[in-house]
C-alpha cells in the first residue's frame, strides 16, 4: 500500500477568510516504511503574512514572493501528481489539511483531492484517550527526535517526516515495512512433510507437575469444589 504523509503551513487558520498555503510538504510510506521519495515547495500566497502565523512558521511575505503562486504547475499540479491514488495521512487532516488544500485546488479550477485519508489526531485520541495529542506530545511520547524543530520551528516537509515518525510508531513500529503476504509451501515441500511424517521425540518430556503442586489442587477440589464437581467425573472417567 502507498500511503502520503504531508502538511501544511498557511497564513492562518480559515481558508474562508482569505487565508492561503505557503508551504507544502510530503513523504511516501509504502507497506507502512518511508521510501525517502519526498515533495516539497513553499508557495507564494498573494497576500500579506500575519504577525501570529509568522511566529509560528518563521515565513515572511518578502521571503515568499520569490516562490511560484498556487496555481503554477510546479505546485498544484506537481502536488496532486505526487499524491496520486496514495492514501493520506495528516494530523488534525480532517479538519484543516485537507479541506484548505482543497478549497486552494478549487480555486485554480483543479479537481478536489478524494482519497481516502488517515488523521493522525483521531487515531492517538482513540488509542490514548485523555493525554495530550499534539504532534510535539506524540513525537515526545515515542521518543522522535524533535531537535531540529525546536532549533528551526515549523516546517512543512519537517514536521510530515516527524508524523511518518508517529504513525509508524502509533501503527505497529518495528513492523513497519513488513510484507505478511507470505507464500505458502511449494508441491514439493508439501510432499516432502507428508512423506517424512511427523518425528518422534528421542525421549519422552518428564512431568512437569511437582508433587507439592499435584497435592495442592487435590485439595482445591475437594474443599473448594465439592465431591460432584466436573473434575472429579472427568478422573472417574478416565
Amino acid at each position: 500500500m502507498r500511503q502520503v504523509v504531508f502538511d501544511l503551513e498557511t497564513t492562518g487558520f480559515r481558508f474562508d477568510e482569505g487565508h492561503r498555503v505557503v508551504e507544502i510538504g510530503g513523504v511516501e510510506l509504502v507497506r507502512g516504511a518511508l521510501t525517502g521519495r519526498t515533495f516539497h515547495t513553499y508557495v507564494n500566497p498573494e497576500r500579506d503574512m500575519p504577525e501570529g502565523a509568522f511566529k509560528v512558521h518563521g515565513l515572511s511575505e518578502t521571503f515568499l514572493k520569490g516562490f511560484p503562486v498556487f496555481a503554477d504547475r510546479k505546485v498544484s499540479r506537481a502536488f496532486v501528481d505526487f499524491v496520486g491514488d496514495a492514501e493520506l495521512i495528516a494530523h488534525n487532516g480532517v479538519s484543516f489539511d485537507v479541506p484548505f488544500i482543497n478549497a486552494e485546488l478549487a480555486g485554480v479550477g483543479m479537481a478536489a483531492l478524494t482519497n481516502s485519508i488517515i488523521d493522525t489526531l483521531h487515531l492517538a485520541r482513540r488509542k490514548f484517550p485523555g493525554s495530550p495529542a499534539s504532534l510535539d506530545a506524540l513525537c515526545s511520547r515515542f521518543g522522535v527526535d524533535t531537535s531540529r524543530r525546536e532549533r528551526d520551528g515549523h516546517g512543512a516537509l519537517l514536521d510530515s517526516r516527524l508524523l511518518a515518525q508517529v504513525y509508524i510508531e502509533l501503527t505497529g513500529g518495528l513492523q513497519a515495512g513488513l510484507d505478511f503476504a507470505v507464500e505458502g509451501p511449494t508441491a514439493a515441500e508439501r510432499q516432502e512433510t507428508k512423506v517424512r511424517g511427523a518425528r518422534v521425540r528421542p525421549h519422552a518430556i518428564g512431568r512437569l507437575l511437582t508433587k507439592d503442586e499435584a497435592a495442592a489442587h487435590s485439595t482445591f477440589v475437594e474443599k473448594e469444589l465439592g465431591p460432584a464437581n466436573l473434575w472429579a467425573r472427568h478422573q472417574a472417567q478416565s
